[in-house]
């Protein structure tokens, strides 16, 4: 998706230079946005409601998981959305929600 996706045409991570022995080198700004906003409010969101449906998420709890130490968060605990940072998260979990048919229920998917 993020491949072929339009909107995402020409967008880059911002860089942060450091100074080593070797010279200045360059790694990713972990404060930008791309982690502090898109982490909790989109991809914190998914996870949430894979996780309420019951389906294992493998490769985005490993991207989670990075995240999270980086921004020194906590989103996963032993497997599940259940970490002391949940509340900064717009994550079903967040919001008390711990089935799929009351979340789809509530939030009018279903009747």
């Amino acid at each position: 998706m993020l491949q072929t996706n339009k909107g995402y045409r020409g967008l880059t991570h911002p860089m942060i230079p450091i100074e080593t022995e070797g010279g200045t080198k360059y790694v990713p700004n972990f404060r930008y946005r791309y982690f502090t906003e898109d982490i909790p409010c989109g991809l914190i969101v998914t996870r949430g409601i894979a996780e309420l449906a019951g389906v294992d998420t493998p490769h985005m709890d490993d991207v989670i998981l990075f995240c999270q130490r980086m921004l020194q968060k906590e989103y996963i605990v032993d497997g599940k959305l259940k970490g002391k940072d949940l509340h900064s998260t717009r994550c079903p979990q967040h919001y008390g929600f711990n089935d799929i048919d009351t979340f789809m229920k509530v939030n009018h998917y279903i009747e």
